[in-house]
């Protein structure tokens, strides 16, 4: 089985969490150059302190956009490892029962033996065949993990040599030796007609 990691990464997720980010950003920026002058009738006025405040509020913002490049999954000949945008989750192949990807549902999952379902957030179904292609992969190395540790058949025993049977065998001699009805009744009238006087 080869030992090479599959990885995965959601696709146009990324491409959206990335524009979001930088968007956020360029707003709050500009907003932050509109903070001049009087704050409005009374005597108070925008400090640079509050621009930089601006450009940080959108710097926060653009961060928290960009948790959703966190999800990831990747996979090898031991276990898969899950990071979705909050909690990752290292299985070794011996817990995952199956990889699930039911129609209608946003996200694979991996479907372990105790039931529990963990979300594949890295698979994603608006990436269409990129996701189904991961879900594919996981599934072969799943498949390739059962095979070599499922339990041998054991051979079937050999039925024990039958042992002669010695009454059997001798019977099935005195059978052989016996003479056929007609021949009986042939010797027993030769013997009759020997015995009568002449």
């Amino acid at each position: 089985m080869s030992s090479a990691t599959v990885t995965f990464r959601p696709q146009r997720a990324r491409k959206v969490a990335i524009g979001a980010a930088i968007a956020v950003v360029v707003v709050f920026t500009v907003v932050s150059f509109g903070l001049t002058g009087a704050t409005g009738d009374g005597p108070a006025v925008f400090q640079r302190g509050d621009q930089t405040a601006m450009i940080g509020l959108g710097i926060a913002f653009a961060a928290a956009i960009l948790l959703f490049l966190r999800p990831r999954v990747d996979a090898d000949a031991t276990g898969i490892r899950i990071r979705n945008v909050i909690g990752s989750y290292d299985l070794p192949w011996e817990v995952v029962r199956a990889i699930r990807f039911e129609r209608g549902v946003s996200f694979a999952s991996a479907e372990l033996h105790d039931d529990d379902l963990v979300t594949i957030v890295a698979l994603q179904i608006v990436d269409r065949e990129y996701a189904l292609d991961g879900v594919r992969a996981l599934r072969e190395l799943l498949a390739a993990h059962q095979a070599t540790t499922a339990a041998p058949v054991p051979p079937a025993e050999a039925e024990p040599a039958q042992q002669a049977d010695p009454e059997a065998d001798a019977g099935a001699v005195d059978l052989a030796r016996q003479v056929d009805p007609p021949q009986q009744r042939a010797a027993a009238d030769q013997d009759a007609a020997a015995a009568e006087p002449r």
